[in-house]
């Protein structure tokens, strides 16, 4: 990065503390190394994102509050150069200035996994992307560990334990039941829906920990195509602890966003069985570790069910709520595979559907 762009990406991040059309004006009057700017779409934060254009070059500037007294620790820049390090593929840094807010990062176009998805023409394609994505996440998994450098992280030493696993699950009803949909659920009701996901949260909590994206869906991953081969880029994993191996692999294949058949999440599942065998040549319970999936997949849809439910809540941001059907269905689908959780499914829909 020259010195002269340098100076010009402080400046615009000076400008867009008072506004979006106040950074175009000073564009507009100056332009001595940006040609232009493009606020890009959002993801569930706070965060913004530009697109700046400098010459034949384009780069993502993400905007965030001033992390001065955090510089050293600020989260996503820790991760990224951690996970840089381990070899997975997340977009490269270019420049940081905690005391404006902003972190200026390659261009990775406009293409997520979910995006590269409509464009699936049949079942194999669809499976030979997943695979592409799942071989990320395995190296994840298989390489995460403490190395000279990243010994303390805080992400290892933040866990899905069954406190944070029932946390999630008392702000879904929250936010989802009583505020969104003004339910009053009964004593009896409310007492079956948190025995059902404290069984399932304890069992889950019971599990051996790997490192976790905690956000690993079809919109987190970048695909950037070149002539001769393409890149899946890992985004948004500032938030970063351990859990058991299935929750990234639950939220890929449950997805919110993307519905896959039973069939593909059945040939995937030990797609990536047999990948995380190879790498740690080791042996994994196939049938314990589907039960596994399952339960992450439904305590893990109904999380982003809350999450969506607080995005309107408080922020006013009703975007999420079209993909609570699609989400719902998914844990109706988990749950009827398990008879020891009718209740749960019953209660919950009943909530719902009422």
């Amino acid at each position: 990065m020259n010195t002269e762009f340098s100076t010009e990406i402080k400046t615009l991040a000076d400008q867009l503390i008072h506004s979006d059309e106040a950074a175009l004006e000073w564009i507009k009057k100056t332009q001595p190394s940006i040609q232009a700017l493009l606020k890009m779409p959002g993801d569930a934060s706070t965060r913004k994102y530009y697109r700046v254009w400098s010459g034949d070059q384009t780069f993502v500037l993400m905007k965030t509050d001033p992390f001065v007294n955090e510089a050293a620790t600020y989260p996503f820049l820790v991760i990224q150069s951690y996970l840089d390090r381990l070899g997975v593929d997340v977009p490269k840094v270019l420049e940081k200035d905690p005391a404006r807010g902003f972190i200026l990062l390659e261009d990775l176009g406009d293409v997520t996994l979910l995006r590269e998805l409509q464009e699936v023409s049949d079942v194999e394609v669809e499976s030979r992307l997943y695979q592409k994505v799942i071989d990320e996440l395995v190296l994840l998994q298989v390489s995460a560990k403490p190395i000279p450098g990243f010994e303390n992280l805080d992400s290892f030493k933040l866990k899905f334990d069954y406190e944070k696993l029932m946390w999630e699950m008392n702000f879904a009803i929250e936010h989802f039941y009583q505020i969104h949909l003004g339910r009053k659920i009964s004593d009896g009701d409310r007492k079956i829906m948190l025995e059902g996901w404290g069984d399932i949260c304890t069992r889950l909590a019971d599990e051996p920990t790997v490192y976790t994206h905690r956000d690993f869906h079809s919109r987190n991953v970048m695909v950037q195509r070149t002539e001769d081969q393409a890149r899946f880029v890992m985004i948004d994993f500032q938030d970063a602890r351990m859990g058991p191996a299935q929750y990234d692999l639950a939220s890929l294949l449950r997805d919110s966003y993307y519905q896959l058949e039973e069939s593909q999440i059945d040939h995937l599942i030990r797609y990536y069985i047999d990948r995380r065998e190879k790498m740690e040549k080791t042996r994994i319970d196939r049938e314990h570790f589907r039960v596994i999936f399952d339960l992450m997949a439904a305590q893990r849809n109904f999380k982003a069910i809350g999450s969506f439910a607080s995005f309107l809540n408080r922020r006013g941001n009703a975007t999420y709520l079209k993909y609570i059907g699609n989400t719902f269905e998914n844990i109706r689908r988990t749950l009827l595979k398990y008879p020891r959780y009718s209740k749960l499914r019953e209660v919950l829909f009943h909530y719902y559907y009422f």
